[in-house]
């Protein structure tokens, strides 16, 4: 059997260059997931996920307009950009139908591509995110985030961030999670992190969408997360039909990095139950 590498891939598509990782089946019929990172990260948060995928999945992680090794074109984002580059990207690599797995901002992203091209949809696994838009208190948070990024820099934006995403075990247990993610951040581009935090700001509420949601739906959150409250992670679980709805014990905002055995087995239960 050959061995599955996950090697590195550059795209042209319209204004920009996208930057995403791939690890392809081995046994067919073929089923393609598509991993979406939050902010401010990129596509590096999904090697353990595309390392554990079945043989039968293509995993692809891609770097999100303006992060990691994607350019940012004209600069000017938005949760419906970065969606529409997306349902470019899966008609450049003429893939028929993907999985979305995106995590905070990726679920952001994910739930809006599900409104523009529900055709190309065949699953959904949501992490650690909702369909609501910012309300004023939220949205001046991010304004004055941008304000301290811009008079103090990246360094103690990424030190303040490690507190707000990670449970204290996974700071005690995971340093290279910790690292990785402090990495990322350094390596952002600060007028990226503050056009992405306006995209987020003024990101549109997508709930009108989730009762039409009829693909195979996981809801993943972990059980510590200080960012993304449970309520409207489980109004969204039922309104999605015969969505399925978990908490990971131990794990706050990136459950993916804190306990990735856990959440690995999850998303390859919902894999095996597309078409």
């Amino acid at each position: 059997m050959a061995e599955r590498i996950i090697k590195s891939n550059k795209i042209r598509i319209g204004d920009l260059s996208i930057s995403y990782y791939t690890k392809r089946a081995t046994r067919h019929p073929e089923k393609h997931i598509i991993f979406l990172h939050s902010f401010p990260f990129n596509k590096n948060m999904w090697r353990e996920q595309l390392e554990n995928l079945d043989e039968e999945v293509t995993g692809i992680a891609i770097d999100i307009r303006g992060h990691g090794n994607s350019t940012k074109g004209h600069g000017f984002f938005s949760i419906d950009v970065f969606a529409k580059d997306l349902g470019v990207f899966i008609e450049k690599l003429d893939l028929k139908k993907v999985i979305l797995c995106g995590l905070s901002m990726g679920g952001y992203i994910a739930l809006r591509a599900y409104q523009l091209f529900p055709e190309k949809i065949s699953g959904l696994i949501l992490s650690d995110t909702h369909s609501l838009a910012d309300e004023d208190a939220a949205k001046q948070k991010r304004f004055d985030a941008i304000q301290a990024v811009l008079q103090h820099g990246r360094r103690p934006y990424a030190i303040g961030f490690i507190a707000n995403v990670f449970s204290p075990k996974a700071i005690a247990d995971r340093p290279e999670a910790v690292e990785l993610i402090k990495s990322s951040i350094r390596r952002n581009n600060v007028g990226s992190i503050c056009a992405t935090l306006l995209a987020l700001a003024a990101r549109t509420d997508t709930s009108s969408v989730l009762p039409s949601i009829d693909v195979p739906t996981l809801l993943i959150r972990g059980k510590e997360d200080k960012i993304t409250p449970a309520e409207p992670m489980r109004k969204m679980a039922n309104e999605i039909q015969g969505a399925r709805y978990v908490e990971m014990e131990h794990c706050g905002h990136l459950p993916n990095l804190e306990d990735p055995s856990v959440f690995n087995s999850h998303i390859n239960q919902l894999i095996r139950q597309v078409p």
